[in-house]
């Protein structure tokens, strides 16, 4: 393995023939498992950039190329911070003319970076994200400027999203900001941030945590109906959490992960609830997050809508073991072809 321009050996985990996804030498795009990977190994190009970037690797020195170039896409464009100079997210387009179900453009983001270079402005988007204020923030309105962009010059070719991390939350709110105006892109979200009490890894007794989630969503219910009155009753086809139905996103958590775990319950508790008579009193209290009601009913400014209410999902569940947290909320376990996964299409009824 050569060295950087630094001295220093790249790790393993950077060198995409060493630790990518070679066992795909023939990609079949109708697999879902063959385009979880493909978007991981695009979204990990996005890192390699930045790691690139930061240790001034160049030519033949620079380690991301193959992370795409092996798929048949290629880099066009660099998402760059304002702030920090730092690459957050690529626009990719495929070589070829686009087949069925082979996007034509990928825009993949990064999660955070905890290196010198990029720690700080990461960890203030970080923040951003808890506050539900990513919208406001300069990188993600780039990031929805170069979505709308390539949106606008694909002549209705496929556009997908992907994420991971911090990068997943960026994906996910630019898919739902097209989403409300009609346009349903594919997307990919790896280890998306669920911030919120983490029932799913914080408790072991499913009973204790149903009892948990049922007594959350009789409250949020409740003051979802005091703070918001008869608003509920609006026509749907204005009803924002209706519009966002038809969108699919593809989400890739694990449970050993608290940033991304709690999704499992989020989805989970609607159906059990829907078993046992209460659907209904659900389907009030899954649009609402606690912090926001509570917000409302004290007339405080609680941001933009929770990033992590989702109507409808298409969950894998990555049930293998791992020995840590960092491991857990990894990248490389998605191009992982052995893992065993729980895979389940929740959609919500709007009737």
């Amino acid at each position: 393995m050569k060295k950087g321009t630094e001295g220093v050996m790249p790790s393993e985990r950077e060198v995409f023939s060493l630790s990518g996804p070679v066992h795909l030498t023939a990609v079949d795009w109708n697999n879902i498992h063959h385009r979880r990977s493909i978007a991981a190994s695009l979204v990990q190009g996005v890192y390699i950039l930045e790691r690139d970037r930061q240790k001034n690797r160049h030519g033949s020195q620079a380690l991301a190329l193959p992370w795409w170039d092996c798929f048949h896409f290629q880099l066009n464009h660099m998402l760059i911070d304002d702030d920090d100079l730092s690459i957050f997210g690529a626009v990719y387009e495929y070589k070829y003319p686009s087949a069925p179900n082979i996007p034509q453009y990928v825009i993949a983001f990064r999660g955070t970076i905890t290196k010198s270079d990029t720690r700080l402005q990461d960890l203030k988007l970080d923040l951003q994200c808890v506050r539900n204020n990513l919208h406001q923030t300069s990188r993600f309105q780039l990031a929805m400027h170069y979505v709308h962009n390539t949106v606008s010059s694909s002549k209705g070719a496929s556009v997908w999203l992907a994420g991971h991390s911090l990068g997943s939350a960026m994906a996910l709110l630019a898919g739902k900001n097209m989403a409300k105006i009609g346009c349903f892109l594919e997307t990919y979200l790896l280890n998306p941030p669920f911030f919120s009490l983490p029932i799913e890894g914080g408790f072991k007794d499913e009973r204790v945590k149903l009892g948990i989630r049922f007594a959350s969503s009789v409250v949020k219910a409740g003051l979802s109906l005091t703070v918001n009155g008869r608003q509920h009753h609006r026509a749907q086809s204005h009803d924002p959490f209706v519009v966002l139905s038809a969108w699919v996103p593809y989400l890739f958590v694990n449970p050993a992960d608290p940033i991304c775990s709690e999704y499992i319950g989020y989805f989970e508790h609607r159906k059990k609830m829907e078993e046992i008579g209460v659907g209904k009193l659900e389907k009030v209290a899954t649009r609402n997050s606690m912090r926001n009601l509570l917000s409302s009913a004290l007339r405080m400014d609680s941001g933009s809508e929770a990033l992590h209410l989702l109507p409808s999902a298409y969950l894998t569940i990555n049930r293998g073991q791992f020995p840590d947290f960092k491991r857990a909320h990894g990248i490389h376990q998605w191009w992982n072809p052995y893992f065993p996964c729980q895979s389940m299409l929740y959609k919500y009824n709007t009737t």
